[in-house]
């Protein structure tokens, strides 16, 4: 495989970073539903992961917009080619929306977004019980959108690598390797140096 056929190193790296990170934000949404003990300190931590999460997306999408990704396939099916766009779409709208929209869902309860000390983020809608209710309702209906989205993703990769074993799983998993250096002649190397 080529230089061209790989993701450059800052997408690499955004990738499979932000791949704990949002493992980590579905479980840790989870734990907040089904523990009423853990959850103060569950929220504590969902709060500034999504932002992280946000900030991110937006470095990754930028790199993304500058650096083409790498080619499919030529002889991958048309409808596995669609999918692969298609889902990468979704995947980008739902790491943008959903941070913005766990910052919305705070704002509608009246909640602050803290950063770190006194800093906190603005409100992005104003305080109502209502649209409160309604966000976070669709935060959860996202939310559950990732994690199927996550999966598929995840079992598309799998499928590159251990079925197709086409380049495309060692694209985003590794850098291109280096060239290795050039063979040898036997009788060149075998050869008297004049000198000798």
């Amino acid at each position: 495989m080529s230089a061209n056929r790989h993701f450059n190193a800052l997408a690499r790296g955004l990738h499979w970073l932000m791949a704990v990170l949002i493992l980590a934000m579905l479980f840790i949404g989870a734990g907040m539903v089904a523990s009423l003990q853990a959850r103060p300190w569950l929220i504590a931590l969902h709060r500034p992961l999504g932002l992280a999460i946000l900030l991110l997306a937006l470095l990754r999408l930028g790199n993304r917009l500058r650096h083409a990704p790498p080619p499919l396939p030529a002889d991958l099916p048309r409808w596995q080619a669609i999918a692969a766009r298609a889902s990468h779409v979704v995947l980008y709208a739902l790491m943008l929306v959903l941070p913005v929209l766990g910052w919305a869902v705070l704002s509608a309860g009246g909640y602050p977004v803290t950063l770190f000390g006194d800093v906190q983020l603005p409100a992005l809608v104003p305080a109502d019980a209502t649209l409160y209710a309604l966000l976070r309702l669709a935060h959860g209906w996202l939310a559950r959108l990732l994690f199927l989205v996550v999966l598929a993703h995840l079992s598309a990769a799998l499928f590159h690598a251990w079925v197709r074993r086409d380049g495309v799983f060692a694209s985003m998993a590794r850098g291109p390797r280096a060239a290795p250096p050039p063979a040898v002649d036997a009788a060149v190397a075998t050869a008297p140096v004049a000198g000798d």
